[in-house]
């Protein structure tokens, strides 16, 4: 009768980066924008280091260093790509201090991002955090604007 009563049937996600939370219709990136790998949100960073959105196991690290896929224990996947065309730097202005297999929790510092650097080799900075495969979730909830490290700025419903 109780089965399934203390199920958690959501994911909840602190941002990956400081500063301002925007829809990802507004990332200047067809691929983002026009949701051509997958739904969620943008962040539009004022700080350079990037933190876990959520506890998670690191499946990629690009050789780049520019984005980075994570996958929760309900099988929630998560791409968080910093900047657009940030490729092109070939890892330059990046610094990781995580791996693939690598467990995280909400908070952990996983990369230091010379923003400053991106802009002055005219690469936004503005970051998407992409559900990479909508079969493992009903839908979410994103809260918009001013966002710091601790605060909850999406729930995935699983």
């Amino acid at each position: 009768m109780l089965k399934g009563l203390f199920k958690k049937n959501n994911v909840q996600l602190i941002p990956p980066m400081v500063g301002q939370v925007l829809k990802l219709e507004e990332v200047p990136d067809a691929v983002f924008s026009g949701k051509m790998i997958g739904d969620g949100f943008a962040i539009m960073p004022s700080d350079g280091k990037v933190y876990a959105p959520v506890y998670a196991e690191v499946v990629q690290l690009f050789p780049t260093k520019h984005a980075f896929g994570l996958k929760t224990a309900s099988g929630l996947e998560i791409l968080v790509h910093i900047g657009i065309d940030t490729v092109e730097l070939k890892g330059e202005g990046f610094e990781a201090y995580i791996k693939a297999g690598d467990k995280v929790k909400a908070g952990d510092l996983l990369l230091d991002v010379d923003l400053d650097f991106l802009k002055s080799k005219e690469k936004s900075v503005i970051t998407p955090v992409v559900f990479t495969d909508k079969s493992q979730y009903k839908d979410f909830d994103v809260t918009y604007g001013s966002c710091d490290k601790s605060d909850k700025v999406c729930v995935v419903n699983i």
